[in-house]
C-alpha cells in the first residue's frame, strides 16, 4: 500500500491506449496507481478512431482518450500531468519518477511511451488530410482511390505493394532519393503495377471543399493526383528511460519484452508502441490488460504463498480485505459496484438518478 501521497504500487508513464489500460486495471484490481502523462502522442493525432469495436468511427483520438482518463479517475486512479524526466532505481528496489515539478516512488513502473513517426525530409506543405502513417487503420479510406506511398526503403516498397489489396492506382515516390531497398524487392516491384517516381515533390493541391489531399506536383511539372498517402521513414522510439533502468532492446529499437510486457529488469514493464508489434489500438490495449493482470498476480496480497504462512501463520480476519480504505471507497460509491447506485435502484425497480444539471 502507498504510504504518501506521492507513492504508489503502480506507476504508468504514457497515457496512450496502452498505458490507460494498464492504469485502468491496476486501480479497478485495487492497487494504487498513477498516471503520469505528458499529452500528445500518435493516438491524439487521430481525427477518427477505427477499428476498436464499440468505438465509431466519429470519435477523435483526443476524444477516445479524454473518456479513458475519465475511466482511470472513476476508479480511484490518480491522473497527473506531466513529463518524466528520469527513472531510477531505488536501494529497496522501487523506483522513483521525475517529473519537471514532483517526483513518485512505486512498486511496478510500467513504460508506455511510445515513439514518434519519422517525417519526411524536407517537410512537404500542408497536405489536408492527405498524410497517414498507420497503413492498417487507414487503408480502408483509399480502396479505390489515388495514393502515394513515399521512401526509399524496404518498408516504402512492401506498403506500395500491399496498398494493391485495395486500390490498384499506387504510386512509391522516392523523392530523388536511391533506393535502397534489396534486389529481391526491387524484383517484386517490377512485377507489380506500382509507378516510381523519382522526381520530388514541388507543391501540393488540395480539395477547398472536403479537405483532401487533390494532387501533388513534381519538379520536372507533371502533376499526380492523389487522395492520400503513407510517407515511410521508420520510427524513433521514446526508450529513453526504460534504457536508464538498463532494459534490453531488440534489433529494431524497440523495448524487449515478454508475452505480458516484463522486461529484463524486474519491477519493469512496457506495452504499446514502445514494444514489437502491430501499432494498433486494440493491440496496444490487450498489451495493458495482460500487463495490469501480471503486475496484480505478483503483488496482490492473497493467497498468502504457503512459505509465508509457514513462516508468520495464517491470515487473521482484521487483514482482510486488503485493499485500501481509498479505494474502498471509489469501489463502494462506483455505479458499477453491486451496491452502487445504478444497481441498488434496478434492485428496487426504481429509475437511475438523473444526471445533476451544470447549472
Amino acid at each position: 500500500m502507498s504510504s504518501s501521497d506521492d507513492e504508489y504500487e503502480i506507476a504508468v508513464v504514457g497515457g496512450g491506449p496502452a498505458g490507460l489500460t494498464t492504469a485502468l486495471y491496476g486501480a479497478r484490481l485495487g492497487h494504487e496507481t498513477v498516471l503520469i502523462d505528458r499529452g500528445g502522442g500518435r493516438a491524439a493525432m487521430m481525427a477518427d478512431t477505427h477499428n476498436v469495436i464499440g468505438v465509431t468511427e466519429d470519435v477523435s483520438g483526443n476524444e477516445f482518450l479524454a473518456t479513458g482518463r475519465e475511466q482511470v479517475q472513476s476508479y480511484g486512479g490518480t491522473y497527473e500531468r506531466g513529463f518524466v524526466t528520469d527513472a531510477v532505481e531505488t536501494e529497496d528496489g522501487r523506483f522513483r519518477l521525475t517529473t519537471n515539478d514532483a517526483e513518485f516512488v512505486a512498486d511496478r513502473v510500467v513504460f508506455a511511451t511510445g515513439f514518434s513517426d519519422e517525417r519526411p525530409d524536407p517537410p512537404l506543405p500542408r497536405t489536408g488530410k492527405g498524410l497517414h502513417y498507420c497503413l492498417h487503420c487507414d487503408a480502408y479510406m483509399f480502396v479505390d482511390e489515388p495514393v502515394y506511398v513515399m521512401g526509399h526503403g524496404e518498408a516504402a516498397a512492401h506498403v506500395a505493394m500491399i496498398m494493391l489489396n485495395v486500390t490498384d492506382d499506387v504510386d512509391l515516390l522516392t523523392r530523388g532519393v536511391e533506393p535502397t531497398w534489396s534486389e529481391e524487392t526491387a524484383a517484386q516491384l517490377e512485377a507489380h503495377p506500382v509507378d516510381i517516381v523519382h522526381e520530388d515533390v514541388a507543391g501540393v493541391e488540395n480539395d477547398p471543399d472536403s479537405g483532401w489531399l487533390a494532387a501533388l506536383e513534381f519538379e520536372d511539372g507533371t502533376r499526380r493526383e492523389y487522395r492520400g498517402g503513407f510517407p515511410m521513414y521508420g520510427s524513433d522510439y521514446n526508450t529513453a528511460l526504460a534504457e536508464g533502468l538498463g532494459c534490453d532492446l531488440t534489433e529494431s529499437g524497440e523495448v524487449d519484452v515478454d508475452n505480458h510486457g516484463r522486461t529484463s529488469v524486474d519491477g519493469v514493464y512496457a506495452v504499446g508502441d514502445l514494444t514489437p508489434g502491430h501499432n494498433q489500438v486494440p493491440v496496444a490495449m490487450g498489451q495493458g490488460a495482460k500487463a495490469g493482470l501480471a503486475i496484480h498476480k505478483e503483488i496482490r496480497e492473497f493467497p498468502r504463498p504457503t512459505e509465508e504462512i509457514a513462516r508468520d501463520g495464517a491470515v487473521d480476519a482484521d487483514e482482510v480485505p486488503a485493499i485500501s480504505p481509498e479505494l474502498m471507497a471509489t469501489a463502494v460509491a462506483h455505479e458499477g459496484h453491486a451496491g452502487g447506485p445504478r444497481e441498488e435502484a434496478n434492485r428496487r425497480g426504481e429509475p437511475e438518478a438523473p444526471a445533476a444539471d451544470d447549472d
